[in-house]
């Protein structure tokens, strides 16, 4: 696509980001005056961004110029496997075989998907290339650890907080399926939440941080646009279907065929 648009990109030193840190006295100084007692979570949480991200840079300086793709299918497993965990470390409740659960459906969901979009969609080559799989499974990963999170919080609590009710529906002659199906469809609308209000005010209140990024690097703002897009649809495919696999597997590990409901299986 040919445009007259143009930029210059601007780099980003060190002490620029160090005049930047200082942005981050707002926020502490409001939990000190407010006595949020968030002080020290911010300082952490900031440090921790902070040397993460360093990290990850030199990993992927180093990643985008291999040109082995055993390297970068590697650094996609672990990638996949860290955000797999971390979705089950954010709910109250648990069962045996929570970690594998949140790890197979997230693998499976986020491949498949990253897969399409670079061989189908953008038809990438070699389909490999990190500078295209990385960042997409990424930006995937993210959303789906969120969904997978907010969808077995909200299935496991709904189960223990309306127990008998759904003991009483099995005991009236409902298939397991029915009795669990108001849970497993509320779980998964909790957790498309987030992506549909995103959805719903992209452009109009905020622009997303793809779409911003492009655009610091002097990309045509047409491009980012429709990348961004395909961001979307891609982000709203994967919660959807991470949500419903994860839901699904928890269904089936409580719910047994009799059918009976094994909340004793829950810590």
């Amino acid at each position: 696509m040919s445009s007259s648009y143009s930029s210059l990109y601007l780099e980003i030193g060190w002490l620029d980001l160090a005049l930047a840190a200082t942005l981050l006295a707002v926020s502490l100084g409001l939990s000190l005056t407010l006595r949020l007692g968030l002080s020290k979570s911010l300082l952490v949480a900031s440090t921790r961004m902070i040397v993460q991200l360093w990290l990850v840079g030199f990993v992927l300086e180093w990643v985008f110029t291999t040109e082995r793709p055993v390297v970068i299918l590697a650094m996609a497993l672990v990638m996949a496997a860290v955000a797999g965990v971390a979705a089950v470390h954010r709910t109250r409740r648990r069962f045996a075989g929570i970690y594998w659960d949140s790890l197979l459906t997230i693998l499976t969901v986020s491949f498949l998907i990253t897969g399409f979009t670079v061989l189908g969609v953008l038809r990438v080559d070699p389909w490999w290339d990190p500078q295209y799989l990385i960042p997409l499974l990424g930006m995937l990963l993210g959303n789906a650890l969120t969904g997978i999170s907010l969808a077995l919080d909200r299935f496991l609590e709904g189960c223990v907080d309306r127990r008998d009710r759904l003991e009483v529906r099995m005991t009236l002659g409902a298939t397991r399926w029915e009795a669990a199906g108001g849970e497993i469809r509320e779980a998964l609308r909790v957790a498309l939440i987030p992506t549909v209000n995103s959805m719903m005010v992209m452009g109009i209140v905020s622009l997303p941080g793809m779409m911003t990024g492009q655009i610091l690097a002097g990309a045509d703002p047409a491009d980012a646009v429709r990348y961004q897009i395909l961001i979307l649809m891609m982000i709203a495919a994967c919660v959807s279907l991470a949500s419903f696999g994860v839901v699904s597997l928890a269904f089936l590990r409580l719910f047994s065929p009799r059918p009976r409901l094994r909340t004793e299986r829950l810590s």
